[in-house]
């Protein structure tokens, strides 16, 4: 028998159909949207960051969780859009210039949205520029996030830092880098301000820089 409830269980084990299911039944017997995604989505994903780590799951596992969370999160967002009173604070993200990875991004933003946040996705290959006009188009403190999965793309990172230093709007921005060839002392070494080694990871990092 599984330690996970029905719906957990059914995002751990990347069932698209069942996800769907199981949330309108959720809807149905008058749970609310955020409490669906935090309560029973969200630990699934987390808990497929920690097969990964334990090299249990692989990424074609990955992909099908995350397929089926995507699922259950679209069935959602009109809801959570509803109950949504303010946001914990705006985040922007996307994968650095010449890099087309985005698995890592795309599960940090799904656990960014259902812990409260507002994410604008800028998607994968974005340019120093496309960032810096991200930032410079929003209002108030944000959280810059860069994602990187290959060595050569890396110094896209203080090169879009650079820039924003250059514009003048660091001070009111929070930069998270992650990605695979990521270390603490890189992040260090470039000017940003800390790095996330999964998506859980990334959640707890953006609420401790926006506190």
């Amino acid at each position: 028998m599984s330690e996970f409830k029905p719906l957990t269980q059914a995002i751990i084990d990347g069932k698209v159909a069942e996800v769907v299911k199981l949330v309108q039944e959720a809807l149905d017997d008058g749970m609310g949207a955020q409490a669906i995604l935090s309560d029973l989505m969200i630990p699934g994903m987390n808990h497929v960051g920690e097969l990964m780590a334990e090299e249990e799951y692989f990424i074609p596992d990955v992909l099908l969780s995350a397929k089926a969370m995507r699922a259950g999160v679209e069935l959602l967002e009109p809801l959570l859009a509803a109950e949504e009173s303010q946001t914990l604070g705006h985040v922007i993200l996307g994968t650095v210039e010449a890099d087309i990875h985005d698995i890592g991004k795309n599960m940090v933003a799904m656990l960014l949205k259902g812990s409260g946040f507002s994410v604008q996705d800028l998607g994968i290959s974005v340019t120093s520029d496309k960032f810096l006009e991200a930032v410079a188009s929003s209002e108030g403190t944000v959280i810059l996030g860069m994602s990187a999965l290959i060595t050569p793309v890396l110094d896209e990172m203080p090169k879009t830092i650079q820039a924003i230093e250059k514009a003048g709007l660091r001070d009111r921005v929070k930069i998270i880098i992650g990605g695979a060839p990521i270390t603490e002392e890189f992040a260090e070494e470039i000017g940003a301000d800390g790095t996330a080694k999964d998506a859980a990871s990334a959640v707890t990092l953006s609420k401790k820089l926006l506190a």
